[in-house]
Parts: structure tokens; sequence; C-alpha cells
């Protein structure tokens, strides 16, 4: 079997993947849209993308690719410790002080915002598609002085020197990354991880707007003492204050409780569409 990651290797999807599915393959795709794109057209069995992190929220282009792009059901759900660190080529180790360019993710960039305001207000920083990908960027150009912001796992790779570790502004930092697949795999039998629970997610389209419509969307799954972990609203792209709402719902899809709201929700002209009923499991790296 295999399985496609948002790559390249050492990104920290890659790590989960390593960790989750020890015996599988895992191929590494340059996006996110790639990867999914893998297990849509079957060149993977399983894909693994990011989907949320828990100080810089959603990862919109997964979340939009999802919802618009592709129907491919969410099978798994991993949870994994975040941990940024600051790298620089062998040879810049003992000057890594006068580093003049950083290189990382966005997302990192913004998790480690009090570091490098207090040790390099003035360097360049530049976004790029992910946290392995500048770690590769400053291993090929030990001729500029520059750092990166990744994990530990691209450090080892790429062959760079850690010189401040766990830079990141808040201890606690996860991310979550969707499993994805046209099959159906017994993920929660198979998995060495901590079992965290069910959670079923749909995605519901409002009627012509009218006032309390959210509210009746809320109250289907309230009055059935359906709990919600999460909502979040994207838009439609049709026009201003047109949005759709990604609800996570935490339980296993069953026959009676999520059935009826649907049906009461599409009585009231919602649309829905249910994105997954998955497990979801929490890694731990250490």
């Amino acid at each position: 079997m295999k399985v496609g990651y948002f790559g390249p290797k050492a990104t920290f999807t890659q790590m989960a993947v390593s960790r989750f599915f020890p015996g599988l393959d895992h191929l590494p795709y340059r996006t996110i849209p790639d990867c999914i794109d893998a297990v849509d057209q079957h060149e993977v069995d399983l894909a693994v993308v990011p989907v949320e992190n828990a100080l810089e929220g959603s990862v919109p282009i997964t979340v939009d690719y999802l919802t618009r792009e592709v129907e491919i059901p969410i099978i798994g759900e991993i949870t994994a410790p975040i941990r940024q660190h600051f790298m620089v080529h062998q040879a810049n180790k003992d000057n890594w002080k006068n580093v003049t360019n950083i290189y990382s993710h966005s997302h990192a960039i913004a998790q480690c915002h009090k570091f490098l305001q207090s040790h390099f207000k003035e360097a360049s920083i530049e976004s790029l598609s992910s946290t392995a990908g500048a770690a590769v960027f400053v291993k090929d150009h030990p001729e500029i002085m520059a750092g990166a912001i990744a994990n530990e796992q691209a450090a080892k790779e790429y062959g760079l020197a850690i010189v401040q570790p766990d830079i990141h502004d808040v201890a606690y930092n996860h991310t979550r990354f969707v499993i994805l697949s046209h099959d159906q795999y017994d993920l929660e039998s198979s998995a060495n991880e901590a079992f965290l629970g069910y959670k079923t997610t749909v995605m519901v389209t409002l009627p012509d707007d009218y006032a309390g419509a959210l509210h009746q969307v809320l109250s289907a799954f309230a009055w059935r003492r359906i709990n919600l972990s999460k909502i979040e609203s994207r838009p439609m792209k049709t026009g201003i204050g047109n949005y759709f709402f990604i609800i996570d719902l935490e339980m296993k899809l069953d026959n009676v409780l999520i059935p009826g709201a649907i049906e009461e929700l599409e009585a009231l002209g919602c649309g829905v569409r249910i994105l997954g009923s998955y497990p979801s499991f929490l890694i731990d790296f250490n």
C-alpha cells in the first residue's frame, strides 16, 4: 500500500505518516492539491494532509480543495505535536547570530514571531511552501547567511545544525492531519496511537439569507444533544457575505441522530454534505 503526503521529506506531515503508517510506502508530493489529487486518481491508496493548526487555525487550501474540487472521504484524523527549531548550514553554525535571511512556512514564521523579533528584527523573512523546503534551501545555499525554521527531522535529513531549539511562542502547539481515501480501512484496530474517539464532519450551505438561519442549523444538532467540536465559515466565492460552514460533530455517523439532523436541515433549504465519519488519534513523538 502507498501513502501520499505533503512533502518534501522531513515535513511535519511526513513525521506523522512515518509514525502512523510505519510499514507502508510513503510518497512525497510538492503541494497539498497534488497530494489530494494523487489519492483521487488512485496513484496512492491514502493521502495525509494538514487541515488545522492549534495556533494558526485552518489550512485553507486543504479545506477548499476537499469541499470544492474533489469528493474524497476523510477516513481518519491524526493530531501531532509541533516543535519548531532554528537551524543553519553547518558552515554557518558559529556565526548564526549574523543570519540575514530566514525561510520557513508562513505558519511556522507566525508561530515563532517573538523569537524572530528578539533576534532577527532586521532580517529578511521569506515564506516557502513547507518547513522542509526551507531546510532544503538552506542546505543548498551555504554561501548565504540563511536560517530555516523547521523540525528536528529536517535538520537530520538535510545535515543542518540546530542552533536554537524550541523557538515557538507557545508551548502547546499541535496540528491536525486528515487521512483521505476512497476505500475504508480499519484504522482503529491497526493503529498503535492513542484513540481519541470518533468525529463526523459535515459541510452545510444555508438557504437564501434570512434572520436566524445559522441558529436553526445549530439547533438541529443541539436538541439532539450532538456536541460540536468546531464550526468554521468559508467564503462561497460568489460575493461578499456568502459563506458555507464546516462543522465537526463529536460522534460517529449513526442511523438516527445525524441522519435526522441532516433531514431537518434539508427541510429548511440547507445543502448538506458529509465529508467523513472517522476515528481520531493523538501521536506522541517522544
